[in-house]
């Protein structure tokens, strides 16, 4: 009888087993079952990824609005406004961070995936702008002559005024929000040269472009350390310098909003996070950093 007793006893903490297994299983990376694997609002936790023109801006953000809320935690990565997208769709992620609007096609994968629609935020306004070496005597370009500069076309700097040197070529990867914004807006779409160098980060680019004279690069405003921005002019136009003034009235042909996506209307931490971001204090994380803040109607547009 007491073995009988023993035996039921195992077989009972047997099936206890196997029931906790099963309930505490983690979905892996690519389980159609789990389609929201994202942290919920409620959690004192956000996690925030995306755009790489967006990660320092993002970085100051968090440790201010964590100062500001102690018991809050906010993750920031970066990784390309692509990657940040993906994330929020695949649910790894509380909010994306994005240097170009999301496509049709990602908020129909957000709505499928995820049951919600994407919201966008506006958060700050960049020029891109076009970076050479401090050495380079270039002033001003044209867009057209940025195409065929970046389309390969054009490969000494005597062709466009400056010295008898062969232009080299910086480029983002092809999941920046920078590179797209860059390749529609300047390529109309069309192809960089093949042989662009592509680097991993705004960062990279400028550093590249300020060891290299004869190097060209694109990026946002606020990474303009060790090396000089080139004044940008529309086809018949006259250049424009890349500040504030010019971004914020729009005479600066390569400017653009920098946006921050949720799903659905944010709640709990994502929305305190976002409310600081968007206030007179997150604005002024903007112009500390070296991007501009949101004129008056863009703040409240990105609020309502």
């Amino acid at each position: 009888m007491k073995k009988a007793s023993q035996k039921h006893w195992f077989l009972f903490i047997a099936v206890a087993l196997v029931a906790t297994a099963c309930t505490s299983r983690r979905s892996e990376p690519g389980d159609e079952r789990a389609t929201s694997a994202v942290p919920s609002q409620a959690s004192s936790t956000l996690t925030i990824k995306g755009s790489d023109t967006m990660v320092i801006l993002a970085q100051n953000w968090a440790q201010a609005f964590m100062k500001a809320n102690p018991g809050r935690v906010v993750q920031v990565s970066g990784g390309g406004s692509g990657t940040g997208v993906a994330a929020l769709i695949n649910g790894t992620a509380d909010l994306a961070n994005a240097s170009r609007p999301m496509k049709d096609k990602e908020r129909k994968q957000l709505r499928d995936r995820r049951g919600g629609e994407a919201k966008e935020f506006r958060v700050a306004l960049d020029a891109l702008a076009v970076y050479v070496s401090a050495d380079n005597p270039i002033g001003s370009l044209t867009i057209p002559q940025l195409k065929k500069i970046f389309r390969g076309q054009t490969t000494n700097w005597k062709d466009v005024g400056g010295e008898d040197r062969a232009i080299v070529l910086y480029s983002r990867e092809n999941n920046s929000g920078t590179y797209a914004y860059f390749k529609e807006h300047v390529l109309d779409n069309e192809d960089f040269a093949a042989t662009a160098q592509t680097l991993p980060g705004t960062a990279a680019v400028i550093n590249a472009v300020s060891k290299d004279k004869a190097g060209i690069g694109y990026g946002g405003i606020g990474y303009s350390e060790g090396v000089r921005t080139v004044n940008v002019a529309t086809a018949g136009g006259d250049p424009v310098e890349p500040n504030m003034a010019n971004a914020t009235s729009g005479k600066y042909p390569l400017s653009r909003f920098l946006n921050v996506y949720s799903v659905g209307k944010p709640s709990g931490v994502a929305k305190e996070y976002l409310d600081f971001v968007l206030s007179s204090d997150g604005q002024k994380v903007v112009e500390g950093v070296g991007y501009y803040p949101l004129p008056t109607e863009a703040t409240a547009a990105s609020s309502d």
